[in-house]
C-alpha cells in the first residue's frame, strides 16, 4: 500500500528573496534527483519542484527538511547584509517558512555563532502544525508586541509583550499567533542554523 507523502506548504506569490534557485543548484551540484531529495525530506517530488521554482511558501518544517536532505544550513539560502550594521527597516527580508509572517535577518549572514531574526506575524500566522527542530543549541524568543504561542512537544506557552523564552533549538517545536492582532517577535538562534 502506498503511503501519501506530505506536501507541507502553501501556494505563494513570487518570494521576496528567491531561494529556489539555490536549492536547485545545491541539489544538482550534489548529483541528487528531485525524487531523492523529496524522499529524504519526506515531501512530494511535486512540492520540491515547486519549491525550486519559488512557486510555494514552505512551512518551517518543510524548509528545514529540504535543507537537511541537501546538507545545507537554512541560513545558506539567504544573502547576508553587506555590513555588520543593520539600520532600522534595512534587514534583509527572508522566507524562513511559515505563513502570514514577514521575517527580517538582523545579524550579518557571515556570522555563524548567532542569527537574529525580527518577525511580524499576522493574526493566525504560524510555522505550521507540524513540529520542527533547528540545527542550533539555543533558541531564544522575545515578544515585542502582541502574543505568541510556543508549542514545545506537548507543552504550550502563551507569551505576551515583554515575555521571553529560551529552549533547545533541536527540541521539536512550532509557533503560532493565536490572536486576531499582529505580533512582533525577536528570535535569537545560536549557533546560526
Amino acid at each position: 500500500m502506498a503511503i501519501a507523502k506530505k506536501a507541507a506548504g502553501s501556494p505563494a506569490p513570487k518570494a521576496e528573496i528567491p531561494i529556489g534557485g539555490r536549492i536547485r543548484a545545491t541539489r544538482l551540484a550534489r548529483g541528487l534527483t528531485l525524487g531523492q531529495v523529496a524522499a529524504a525530506a519526506g515531501l512530494t517530488e511535486g512540492f520540491v519542484s515547486k519549491l525550486e521554482r519559488d512557486q510555494v511558501s514552505p512551512s518551517v518544517a518543510s524548509l528545514v527538511a529540504v535543507c537537511e536532505a541537501l546538507g545545507l544550513k537554512v541560513g545558506d539560502l539567504f544573502d547576508a547584509p553587506e555590513s555588520a550594521i543593520v539600520r532600522a527597516g534595512d534587514g534583509a527580508q527572508i522566507n524562513f517558512g511559515g505563513s502570514d509572517a514577514k521575517e527580517y535577518l538582523l545579524s550579518s549572514g557571515n556570522q555563524t555563532s548567532i542569527e537574529v531574526l525580527h518577525s511580524v506575524i499576522e493574526a493566525g500566522g504560524s510555522a505550521g502544525a507540524e513540529l520542527y527542530s533547528l540545527n542550533c543549541e539555543v533558541e531564544f524568543v522575545y515578544v515585542l508586541r502582541g502574543q505568541l504561542e510556543i508549542v514545545l512537544g506537548p507543552e504550550r506557552q502563551l507569551l505576551s509583550a515583554g515575555d521571553a523564552m529560551t529552549f533547545r533549538g533541536r527540541d521539536p517545536h512550532t509557533w503560532l499567533n493565536p490572536t486576531d492582532q499582529q505580533v512582533e517577535v525577536l528570535w535569537v538562534l545560536s549557533p546560526a542554523p
